[in-house]
């Protein structure tokens, strides 16, 4: 079962990460898709194409977003949801590494990094509210 998941994860992309039917199921593999869009873009970074390396970035701003939006639709008390925990771990990873990705990249693609940093701290932040709000 887990070198299934792990091929899913290997050939995944956004789109294919959306049809997944279990809400849960497509947060992790949403998030799992951000972490390989990260190693992308740092591969396009190094190889010197912009264009995939910003293709790169929005996958991952468009995983996480897609995460947070499967766990809002599952209807489940997030203070009681192991799955909204994980994804709070996971995304603040995100960030830890979109910000050392920040340190390599030049002076001009900077502004690029920054604006996925602030919207996965954004999207952090809803987590920790989420988890530890007495309300839904």
């Amino acid at each position: 079962m887990t070198f299934v998941i792990a091929l899913l994860i290997a050939f995944a992309d956004i789109n294919s990460v959306k049809s997944e039917p279990d809400l849960e199921k497509r947060s992790e593999l949403a998030l799992a898709n951000a972490d390989r869009a990260i190693d992308e873009a740092r591969q396009a970074y190094n190889s010197g194409n912009d264009q995939a390396q910003q293709a790169a970035l929005v996958e991952v701003q468009e995983s996480v977003e897609a995460s947070y939006a499967a766990l809002e639709h599952s209807n489940k008390n997030p203070r009681r949801s192991k799955y909204y925990k994980n994804a709070e771990l996971k995304v603040r990873a995100l960030v830890r590494r979109l910000t050392s990705f920040r340190e390599e990249v030049g002076f001009e693609t900077r502004q690029s990094v920054d604006a996925v940093i602030k919207k996965l701290s954004d999207v952090h932040d809803q987590l920790i509210s989420d988890v530890m709000s007495k309300k839904k």
